[in-house]
């Protein structure tokens, strides 16, 4: 399911928009997680969020998927990953920092072609 009826053609993003959207997908994934999970105070919750979408956490999450992502998948994951981003990372390695902006591609494309059942099942497989 998407949220704007606007056709669009994913592969033809260049993979810092899949990124783009990606990032607001996966970010919403863990925070409708944790607001499930407990009703707590929201400064509570984004420090737990945080946990979650850093770029060393999204390296770990991949790490986690790498092995059941499909050809498809494995190749917007790279794209990702190998696009010149422009800026140094504050916080993270450049290798995290690229493995995530790969994640987030990932996550951008599965949400633009619909793929909202894999979206579930590689977050699931990632917090397992």
């Amino acid at each position: 399911m998407r949220f704007v009826d606007k056709n669009i053609n994913p592969k033809q993003l260049s993979p810092l928009n899949l990124a783009f959207i990606g990032d607001c997908i996966y970010e919403l994934l863990v925070r409708e997680t944790l607001v499930c999970n407990a009703n707590r105070p929201v400064n509570n919750l984004h420090k737990e969020s945080v946990k979650f979408v850093s770029a060393k956490a999204q390296t770990s999450a991949f790490e986690r998927i790498r092995d059941i992502l499909n050809e498809e998948e494995l190749a917007v994951y790279k794209r990702g990953r190998n696009a010149k981003v422009g800026h140094s990372p504050k916080s993270a390695t450049e290798s995290e920092y690229h493995c995530a902006t790969g994640v987030e591609a990932l996550f951008g494309y599965l949400y633009l072609t619909e793929q909202t059942d894999r979206i579930k099942e590689l977050f699931t497989a990632i917090n397992a």
